[in-house]
């Protein structure tokens, strides 16, 4: 249960996984076969992620 008067903590990692987790479903629903690993690498921002950790 959440707390009462706006105390809420918020997980800003947890909500950027919420987000990309939702994208996904998104593009998986509107495929017409099943995505590949590259377009679920697309999707998940992959390599925009190894390209800021290098």
């Amino acid at each position: 249960m959440a707390p009462v008067g706006g105390t809420a903590v918020q997980d800003h990692v947890a909500l950027a996984e919420i987000e990309l987790c939702g994208e996904l479903i998104i593009a998986a629903s509107a495929a017409r076969e099943r995505l590949s690993l590259e377009s679920i690498d697309k999707e998940l921002r992959v390599a925009e992620e190894r390209s800021r950790t290098q």
